[in-house]
């Protein structure tokens, strides 16, 4: 299964990001093999539309499932649409997380929040 989690770095080593819009990278692994392709997320400095461009990368990567901390609607709606999963992150390494998803430990991501719309994700 390809995951998308945003990430702190370019490696499984890497701390899960806090953010999902405005996050440097995207690490996109391979639940199965641990494979991993990096994305630099073009739309962490966005002025605006940070979630919906960020959202489209995911979709485009062709993950299945986001495991992040949080996502605003703006992302939430793109990647719904595409019939992707969220599941909420935990502390830890991309390695680590993704090891707990692999052993079916990470709940589902309910709380979507209604986003930064204009203050820049600050």
């Amino acid at each position: 299964m390809k995951i998308a989690i945003p990430a702190e770095g370019q490696n499984l080593e890497s701390q899960v990001n806090r953010s999902f819009g405005r996050t440097p990278y995207f690490i996109i692994v391979n639940s199965d093999t641990m494979e991993f392709d990096v994305i630099e997320n073009q739309a962490m400095n966005a002025q605006g539309g940070a979630g919906i461009k960020a959202g489209q990368t995911i979709v485009d990567s062709g993950a299945k499932v986001v495991i992040a901390f949080q996502c605003g609607q703006n992302a939430a709606d793109v990647l719904n649409a595409a019939g992707i999963k969220f599941l909420k992150a935990v502390p830890g390494t991309i390695f680590e997380v993704v090891e707990k998803y692999n052993k079916q430990e990470l709940a589902e991501l309910t709380d979507v929040h209604p986003g930064y719309h204009g203050r820049g994700g600050k």
